[in-house]
């Protein structure tokens, strides 16, 4: 069995036919989790993991969307009521996205006051982890020390997400005893540095992801990703690390029913 620990089946890329693309999910034998980014893919998220017995679910707040928070009390409470349903496993994505980029709704430039408000957003969620005792899944872009600092003030365990950085950021993330989450970009032929990383990650701290609708894996890039292609991304990972899919997907699966706790 393999677990796609990082999907987006709430998207609209999913709109024209996402129950069959559940369905794949279902006769591939696989489970999900759905991960929520903003507050109706929260709300979304929780739904389809009452609807399927494979999908559970997270929710969280992505960081593009902090700045639009007007009471982080509030949001705390939303998302406080959503984990009393059942199979909600994780508190995210949240984090800190430090990367000015151009996407719409989304920001152009990172200033100091953005900063600010995506750190106390993350940082509720954090509290909120901790005080619920769920991991969280982190979502990092351009904002390593940061949010390592935020991390280490709480006693929490969870994953980083799509995992970017270098062998030292690396390191700490794994000192904190966190898991590390690799994305369909790991296949990308313009990766070397991030398949160098997956090569130095432990098997036992290591976590497959799709990132679905984003990110499709080679040969499927540019086109949209959805769960069943985690599959090319653990055959992948089994030749990094000179292994068998078979021993790949044992253990990333264990992984993540252990991080998870997913029945």
């Amino acid at each position: 069995m393999l677990i796609d620990t990082h999907t987006h089946l709430d998207f609209p890329q999913f709109k024209k036919d996402r129950e069959k693309v559940i369905q794949r999910i279902k006769q591939a034998k696989m489970k999900v989790v759905n991960v929520g980014s903003h507050r109706k893919a929260c709300q979304d998220s929780v739904d389809l993991a009452q609807k399927h017995d494979f999908i559970y679910a997270a929710v969280g707040l992505h960081p593009h969307d902090a700045e639009k928070v007007k009471d982080i009390n509030e949001l705390v409470n939303f998302l406080r009521q959503l984990t009393k349903k059942p199979k909600v496993v994780a508190i995210g994505e949240c984090g800190l996205d430090y990367y000015p980029v151009d996407q719409g709704k989304f920001r152009k430039e990172i200033t100091p006051k953005l900063k600010e408000k995506q750190q106390k957003v993350f940082q509720a969620q954090l509290k909120l982890a901790e005080e619920l005792k769920l991991p969280v899944i982190v979502h990092n872009r351009d904002a390593h020390q940061d949010v390592l600092q935020l991390i280490k003030a709480h006693n929490l365990t969870g994953t980083f997400h799509c995992f970017s950085g270098d062998k030292d950021f690396l390191k700490q993330v794994l000192g904190l005893g966190f898991y590390i989450g690799f994305c369909g970009n790991l296949t990308f032929k313009n990766a070397p540095e991030l398949q160098a990383l997956a090569k130095l990650t432990p098997l036992n701290r290591l976590l497959i992801e799709t990132d679905c609708p984003y990110l499709s894996p080679e040969p499927l890039r540019g086109t949209r990703n959805e769960p069943v292609n985690v599959k090319i991304i653990a055959e992948y990972l089994a030749k990094l690390k000179n292994t068998s899919l078979a021993k790949v997907a044992r253990i990333t699966t264990k992984n993540a029913q252990s991080l998870f706790q997913m029945v």
